[in-house]
């Protein structure tokens, strides 16, 4: 019988096996797998190992199965660390949905956020008064500094 303190550290020790099994398989496929630390170089190797004998969805979870005693008995567990979770049946579906753009907005919505008096269109500036106002900007700072 499996005390619940037991499946406690037996369902934080499969999270954390699957997590860190995904996490240093994709450190591997960038070359980086002479960064992780030696249990996990250790891990990899056996999985490489696996990967010769059997397809590749059995080496991970055989993987995954001995990460998981590793981490239960790690924890704190005692005795051989209980079944948690039976092994998917059927493939999983990939659940990522494509980008869609969204539908454009069309131009009149957009010129309603600029509305001044109601008119509908942004006001403009003279770019002669724009022109007179950097010109006395200029001499009042020239003025100043003498």
């Amino acid at each position: 019988m499996v005390k619940a303190a037991d499946m406690m550290i037996a369902r934080r020790a499969d999270t954390r096996a699957r997590a860190d099994f995904a996490t240093w398989k994709m450190i591997a496929k960038l070359n980086g797998a002479s960064s992780l630390p030696a249990n996990a170089q250790k891990f990899l190797a056996s999985y490489k190992d696996l990967l010769k004998e059997m397809s590749e969805a059995d080496a991970t979870e055989a993987t995954i199965r001995l990460m998981y005693a590793s981490y239960y008995k790690e924890m704190g567990g005692v005795g051989t660390a209980p079944e948690v979770r039976p092994a998917p049946t059927e493939p999983v579906a990939d659940n990522v949905t494509a980008f869609r753009r969204p539908a454009p907005r069309p131009k009149t919505a957009m010129r309603a956020n600029f509305n001044f008096g109601g008119q509908g269109q942004k006001p403009q500036l003279p770019v002669a008064l724009i022109f007179a106002c950097l010109v006395i900007v200029y001499v009042g700072i020239r003025l100043l500094w003498r």
